[in-house]
């Protein structure tokens, strides 16, 4: 199992370069930056973890700008978007970002992706939220088109543009892992078909376990190699044997530590903490 940490990432925490360098140096494997664009003022759109919106979702950085920081502070910790809202961005830009990152990271990209959960933040992009699940399948073709062909063309309901060059190409063969956030069996299913990867945000019950059988059945029957694709638990800032054993029964190939936003010591005490248990369950 590796380890990695998601830091809120924002203008009153720890710096993007600051927490890579640190965890670089405790031997996380991986940084995760989120993503909001915005928030709207409004609430129309419930939290889906429950309760009040946390106030560090108004104050996210960008995560392209961030994840090039982090990744020139260090030199073997992979960075990674947990997760990218690709219905909210240009597909080409973001194939050129991604691109771009991989090539000056040197092959050390993880490309989270997710469709999202505000309906507002959607609107101000244009994208309409029924329509989001359509709009991210045609954005994913289209990035894995633009990275591996020299000369790319897409034609779909949402996207489409005739033969283009788009340089650089990634370092990583293929392409950087492209992995999905997803809860239910109908995410899974999208998962098993289409994605390199699993996400997956623990909300600290049986829940795990239960949709790693699921999973498992998901892919099994699919035909595909369960070592195609990997699953990463946002799990919490305070892991114990307990919790990462039941991981390990359950198959997670990754877990993330929450850092907490208050301020850089914090930080760091929590990536502490979480440290003694990498080496023990590599």
């Amino acid at each position: 199992m590796h380890f990695g940490v998601v830091s809120y990432n924002t203008e009153y925490g720890i710096r993007p370069d600051d927490v890579a360098r640190e965890a670089e140096a405790r031997g996380y494997e991986s940084l995760w930056l989120p993503e909001h664009t915005h928030i709207p003022a409004s609430r129309e759109s419930p939290f889906p973890l429950g309760g009040d919106l946390p106030e560090q979702y108004k104050h996210f950085m960008d995560p392209f700008v961030s994840l090039t920081a982090a990744a020139m502070a260090t030199k073997t910790l992979k960075v990674a978007t947990g997760v990218c809202l690709l219905i909210e961005h240009d597909p080409i830009v973001v194939a050129k970002a991604i691109a771009t990152l991989d090539y000056l990271s040197n092959g050390r990209v993880l490309f989270g992706v997710g469709a999202g959960w505000n309906k507002e933040e959607m609107r101000n992009h244009g994208t309409a939220f029924e329509n989001r699940w359509k709009i991210l399948r045609e954005r994913v073709a289209a990035i894995r088109l633009m990275w591996t062909q020299e000369l790319a063309s897409f034609h779909g309901e949402f996207v489409d543009f005739d033969p283009i060059w788009v340089y650089p190409k990634p370092v990583q063969d293929p392409h950087p892992p492209i992995l999905f956030g997803a809860v239910t069996k109908s995410g899974m299913k999208r998962v098993v078909e289409n994605y390199d990867g699993w996400l997956l945000v623990d909300p600290q019950d049986d829940s795990v376990e239960r949709a790693s059988r699921e999973f498992h059945e998901l892919y099994a029957a699919s035909g595909r190699a369960r070592s195609s694709i990997s699953i990463t638990v946002f799990a919490t800032s305070e892991v114990n044997r307990e919790l990462l054993d039941r991981y390990a029964a359950a198959g997670v190939d990754r877990t993330i530590v929450w850092l907490p936003s208050e301020d850089p010591k914090t930080a760091l005490a929590v990536m502490d903490a979480a440290a003694p248990y990498i080496a023990e369950y590599a």
